[in-house]
């Protein structure tokens, strides 16, 4: 099973250190006003917190700055994604079939054996693979930034869409567009592009 995210993450981390600032900064003000001895910390501890708020910030810039490189990655190929009008579809004209769960705050994928992968799904390079995409709980979105395509799922509803993975092997960025609730921010997951072995043998050959 594949996970792309957990609490190891960068922005589980960046939260975590946010929401700790936020308290201090409470704490803080409930001090100032209602301890009685005024106190002023020193120069020397302003300067570090400047320093440790700057530096904050350019991590967040630059984690953006990640993240809308891959978002404005795109395939080369024409006709890489498009929608499919019934689900009824899925047994026709595409090399597999996934059902995509959403969830706050995830994405669950199972393959037509059962096998189920959170997070992350395997792909290989150029196949057609058609999602149906159904929601366990809110709105969620499904963006797939490389396919250009996007789609948004109400509870209930089943959503059906179609890519071609990309020709290249990597990582590939699924993301929710919809505000789900307090861990939208890290509702992301990966398709995950791989030749199979005998396509690397194949091609160790020539």
């Amino acid at each position: 099973m594949h996970d792309a995210l957990g609490l190891s993450s960068g922005a589980t981390t960046m939260f975590a250190i946010m929401v700790a600032l936020g308290v201090a900064g409470v704490v803080a003000l409930l001090a100032a006003l209602f301890w009685p001895p005024r106190w002023r910390l020193s120069y020397r501890a302003e300067v570090v917190f400047a320093v440790l708020l700057t530096g904050l910030v350019v991590y967040a810039d630059l984690d953006s700055a990640r993240v809308y490189r891959a978002y404005e990655s795109a395939l080369p190929e024409a006709a890489v994604a498009g929608t499919a009008r019934d689900a009824g579809e899925a047994a026709a004209g595409f090399d597999r079939s996934i059902t995509v769960y959403t969830y706050q705050w995830g994405f669950l994928f199972i393959d037509a054996s059962g096998a189920v992968s959170r997070n992350a799904m395997i792909a290989r390079p150029g196949e057609k693979i058609l999602f149906r995409i159904l929601s366990n709980d809110v709105i969620h979105g499904f963006n797939l930034p490389a396919a250009r395509i996007t789609t948004e799922v109400d509870p209930g509803a089943v959503r059906s869409i179609w890519i071609r993975a990309p020709a290249r092997p990597g990582k590939y960025l699924i993301q929710c567009v919809d505000y789900c609730g307090v861990g939208h921010y890290q509702m992301k997951a990966w398709l995950v592009v791989e030749e199979h072995a005998a396509d690397q043998a194949h091609h160790g050959q020539h």
